[in-house]
């Protein structure tokens, strides 16, 4: 989405909640909100009419709420990224939306700059998770065997590797982690792409919960 302007529809049903994020996103120079949602069947409607890049979804809305939104929208093969945008701050909520296919999920006292970060890197094709709720993904109890099978795939990082696990774990992107390593973002790329197989994960999201669960937060 480099140079491109990102399209973006709010789904919420509060006028005040709707307006403001707009007048707030519109501040960016590569931000437009192309259209404004108050309940999920709208949402569904004015994405396939719209057809932004992303999607700011909040969960509790009438006629059909946020997750059965997104469940809609992924049965029928609408690709554009979701963000939940939400006051709860509940495991089930983080886990199910994410299973049914969010790219992100932030919740509503948020600094603007996360949502913006959140916008962008999901637009972008990464996932995104506010790092302050990763946490709560991680929460479920692990057996023994899990926990020795964890600290093998762990064993098998290479230090470089473990320091792009723990940056992917506070959030950054890609090239915030080529920045922050003195390193190239096609190097970060192959890093993550390693850590991706040897700790068994698809995306972002479940290497951040891998990292949470097993307490790697420094070297």
């Amino acid at each position: 989405m480099k140079s491109k302007i990102i399209k973006v529809l709010i789904a919420d049903d509060h006028s005040l909640m709707r307006q403001g994020l707009k007048k707030i996103l519109e501040l960016e120079k590569d931000i437009e909100v192309v259209a404004q949602a108050e309940d999920g069947e709208e949402t569904v409607k004015k994405t396939l009419e719209h057809k932004p890049h992303v999607i700011l979804l909040d969960i509790n809305m009438p006629r059909m709420n946020g997750i059965e939104a997104l469940r809609r929208l992924r049965d029928i093969g609408v690709e554009t990224k979701v963000i939940i945008l939400t006051i709860h701050d509940d495991r089930e909520y983080l886990n199910e939306t994410i299973n049914i296919g969010a790219n992100g999920y932030v919740l509503k006292d948020a600094e603007s700059d996360s949502l913006i970060k959140a916008i962008r890197d999901v637009a972008n094709g990464e996932t995104y998770i506010q790092p302050s709720i990763s946490s709560l993904l991680a929460s479920e109890m692990s057996s023994e065997e899990t926990k020795t099978e964890d600290q093998l795939k762990i064993e098998a990082l290479t230090k470089r590797e473990y320091e792009v696990l723990i940056l992917i774990a506070e959030g950054l992107n890609n090239r915030e982690i080529a920045e922050k390593l003195f390193i190239s973002e096609k190097t970060v790329k192959n890093h993550v792409s390693n850590i991706f197989k040897k700790i068994e994960v698809c995306d972002r999201i479940q290497a951040a919960i891998f990292a949470y669960k097993n307490n790697i937060k420094k070297l």
